[in-house]
């Protein structure tokens, strides 16, 4: 997608057209509009002919646009997990990995970055019933290491605002809800970690559709994308007018929730609930 962003700047810059471009790299119209948009793969030669038709001369410019696109080329972690990743959420691995700001807000479960490894396996399970333990273990172990972003060195921002619904529903049982939210509780302490609780007091609101997410990237040639999760497939939207309905609807969430402030104890509340039911 940044390169993609970079190379639409310059071609616009020249004043060239998409037909123009396309037909330099022996590619049409459309082709060019994919790669603008991060959505197909780079040659390494198709980027350095683009280069040359825009201009660009400067040897350190057009070496660092050229690994780019050889990086844009090499396969992420998750790949080794492709006999249990649907190709549909493997784009989102690449997304979130990317992200600087990650806004969810999740109505049944617990966020997948927040997950316990107990809680993960049963929502696994809970979708892949039939499935044998191998493969439920890779699955848990997939999501657990998607989690591992949130502690590198250029950590991505975290704002969850979680229904209360996710927290009183037991997934797994009572056991693996106490550990969860205990989770959650050491969850808050995290800098790049922001947690809040849509409580049921607040009857409707306006994210009831369902869950979503926003993504943000570093670049600011990069636009916004919200993630929708279907039961067998995903939206990706990243068009001006989807990104502003789903951005001023997390917004009008995160002041209809209860306040950040306020997460711990209503975290240890539930806490407090399950251990007097179990």
């Amino acid at each position: 997608m940044l390169l993609g962003a970079q190379l639409r700047r310059l071609r616009e810059g020249r004043g060239v057209t998409r037909e123009s471009a396309g037909w330099e790299i022996r590619a049409s119209e459309s082709k060019i509009s994919r790669m603008e948009l991060g959505r197909v793969g780079f040659k390494e030669r198709d980027v350095a002919d683009l280069l040359t038709l825009y201009g660009v001369t400067d040897k350190g410019e057009r070496d660092s646009l050229l690994a780019l696109a050889r990086e844009a080329n090499n396969p992420g972690w998750w790949h080794r997990y492709g006999d249990v990743l649907p190709g549909w959420f493997q784009a989102y691995l690449g997304l979130e990995a990317a992200a600087a700001l990650i806004r969810t807000y999740e109505v049944q479960f617990v966020p997948g970055l927040l997950q316990t490894r107990e809680y993960a396996r049963a929502v696994i399970l809970l979708g892949h019933d039939g499935a044998d333990a191998a493969e439920i273990e890779r699955r848990v172990t997939l999501r657990l290491q998607r989690q591992r972003v949130l502690g590198r060195s250029e950590a991505p921002r975290l704002w969850a605002v979680i229904d209360e619904a996710a927290l009183r529903r037991p997934i797994g049982g009572v056991d693996v809800m106490r550990a969860q939210l205990t989770a959650l509780i050491e969850a808050t302490k995290l800098p790049n970690v922001r947690l809040q609780v849509m409580p049921f007091a607040a009857g409707g609101h306006s994210a009831a559709g369902g869950a979503f997410s926003i993504l943000r990237f570093p670049d600011a040639d990069l636009p916004d994308v919200v993630y929708v999760e279907q039961l067998t497939s995903a939206l990706y939207l990243d068009k001006r007018d989807d990104i502003d309905h789903y951005a001023a609807a997390i917004e009008r969430v995160c002041v209809e929730a209860e306040p950040p402030e306020r997460t711990t104890e209503i975290l240890e509340q539930v806490l407090r609930d399950y251990e007097r039911v179990g």
